[in-house]
């Protein structure tokens, strides 16, 4: 196997990221002096400083009378490299966008295109990561090794898990692990099922998600690669922790955090401390989970990971309400500010938009044939002309059956509220959504607002399509205003209110109308289809419909 493809297994998202050699002054003093000189024997102190480390396997040598952009281009390449392994973003970045422009045409230009693909996850770019993933994923299927394939697959599964897009995530990493079977190579498919394990755990599929994690750890226990098993048990620890397996988290991560701590993989032992402060609170020891939390937040902002360190401040402000409520309180502030820097409507777009080209690509993944440039600038076009047209068909028709879907959800809604002309699906106290100790020194605006949100949010369950967007303009809000006044209330985002308000009016239905199936009750909280109900009441709740009703009636 090439060198650049044992690199790039290193390079993924989230927890996959293993330990490395404590950086070295020499590294960095024969990178700035090959900066000052730009000469082949600067070149070659660099490489030898990476060897010496072990960050490369073999030696390297640059030829006497190389041109010197191919100088520039190898050198700040393995810089970026060399950074990203030592979670310095910020300087990898700034090393890959140098070499990035003088690598084109090269071997290093698909590498150089994945490692600034995953280097934007880590800061929360997800519009710059799916751009450069694009381009690395296009050179990756031109070359037809499906190893290099399943690694920028893997990569794009990372953006869009990491974007919040878990489904759109799973047909990625399926694909990816289809790859790896074709390239037999073990060492990339633990990578890819983990990330398989990460997408379900995402969806709420934790039973599959377990599946696949321990698939994941088998393979690099037979490797006898424990750095990387190690990852996997941090991850087995999420899973557990989503069936409700606190007990078993914890011990599963009291062998995980000594050795990230001791190995000095930051980027694995801040989210196994997360985890861990999680686990912890979850069987009500708050006061040993807010050392973990402090470690993880401290760790996060030296990383400059914003997305992590918000579930730090999370977990902090919920262990400190009790017993320190002005620590607390700053610890939320944090966490708000956090949270509104993340996310914005233009990046999902963009992630959108990307997700129809790189849909587009995998479908005719197995058909593309060599052409003359001339050939492939005429049939680009065409094709470009054909995916414009079929995309706006589809689009069409798919707009058209989601508001048949809808049209015939309200109906439903409608037929069986005049069935069962008993049913009284509204809250008394709207209020009740928001489980504080200070719901009673809400102001008054404040009051009227969420009772405002409540009643039509209820609403438009009843007419079928009960989004963000809908509830706002109901409201005679922007969007941006709606999440916004929201978030300062009751520290929610539209969906999860929404989604609040759906799973309390059905436990509401459950509780007080026992003539309703299963069916009907998802039918009455807007979902067309029962298995989806399901999976986002036990979600909320820990049980499903009808163990919950099981339970009720024991």
């Amino acid at each position: 196997m090439k060198r650049s493809h044992y690199i790039r297994i290193l390079l993924f998202f989230a927890v996959f990221l293993l330990p490395s050699p404590t950086l070295k002054a020499s590294v960095e003093e024969s990178l700035e002096s090959f900066n000052r000189n730009e000469t082949e024997a600067a070149a070659n102190r660099f490489f030898s400083e990476l060897l010496s480390c072990h960050f490369i396997n073999e030696p390297v040598s640059m030829k006497s009378g190389l041109p010197k952009d191919s100088l520039r281009a190898k050198v700040w390449y393995w810089a970026a490299e060399w950074y990203y392994d030592k979670q310095q973003y910020d300087k990898s970045l700034n090393y890959g966008e140098k070499a990035l422009p003088i690598s084109k045409g090269t071997s290093i230009e698909s590498d150089c295109l994945n490692l600034m693909a995953i280097a934007n996850i880590r800061i929360s770019d997800f519009d710059k990561a799916a751009w450069y993933a694009k381009q690395c994923y296009a050179k990756d299927e031109a070359s037809g090794d499906p190893d290099l394939m399943s690694s920028s697959l893997n990569t794009l599964a990372a953006i869009y898990l990491s974007a919040k897009q878990p489904f759109e995530a799973e047909k990625y990493v399926l694909r990816g692990i289809e790859m790896a079977e074709k390239a037999d190579n073990p060492s990339r498919m633990a990578v890819l099922q983990g990330m398989a394990s990460e997408i379900y755990h995402a969806q709420g599929d934790d039973d599959k998600a377990l599946k696949y994690i321990e698939k994941a750890y088998e393979i690099d226990t037979s490797l006898g690669n424990e750095p990387k098993a190690m990852v996997r048990l941090a991850q087995k620890a999420a899973v557990l922790i989503g069936l409700d397996q606190f007990s078993e988290a914890e011990k599963v991560l009291l062998k995980v955090i000594p050795y990230m701590r001791k190995s000095g993989n930051l980027q694995s032992l801040g989210i196994s401390c997360n985890k861990m402060g999680y686990a912890l609170a979850s069987q009500h020891r708050v006061d040993e989970a807010v050392p973990y939390y402090r470690e993880a937040a401290k760790i996060f902002v030296k990383l400059g990971d914003a997305y992590n360190e918000m579930h730090a401040r999370r977990g902090l402000c919920e262990a400190l309400w009790k017993k320190a409520p002005d620590e607390a309180k700053i610890q939320h502030d944090r966490f708000n500010t956090l949270k509104d820097s993340l996310y914005d409507t233009a990046s999902a777009e963009s992630l959108a938009r990307y997700n129809a080209e790189f849909g587009n690509n995998l479908l005719q993944l197995e058909n593309k044939a060599q052409r003359s440039a001339k050939w492939q600038a005429i049939c680009l076009a065409v094709i470009i002309a054909v995916i414009a047209i079929v995309g706006w068909l589809v689009m069409r028709r798919r707009a058209s059956r989601q508001a048949a879907i809808n049209e015939e959800l309200r109906r439903n809604i409608q037929m069986l509220n005049e069935k069962y002309k008993q049913l009284n699906i509204y809250y008394d106290n709207a209020l009740q959504l928001k489980e504080q100790d200070d719901n009673d020194n809400l102001a008054l605006a404040d009051r009227d607002f969420i009772e405002r949100a409540v009643n039509t949010i209820n609403q438009l369950i009843n007419e079928g399509s009960p989004d963000a967007a809908s509830v706002a303009k109901r409201m005679g809000m922007s969007l941006f205003q709606f999440r916004q006044r929201l978030s300062k209330v009751v520290d929610e985002t539209p969906q999860s209110f929404i989604q609040m308000v759906r799973m309390r009016r059905a436990r509401h239905l459950l509780d007080n109308h026992h003539e309703l199936n299963i069916n009907e009750v998802a039918m009455l909280c807007a979902y067309n289809d029962t298995p989806n109900f399901t999976r986002a009441f036990k979600k909320t709740y820990g049980l499903t419909p009808t163990q919950y009703v099981e339970k009720r009636n024991v």
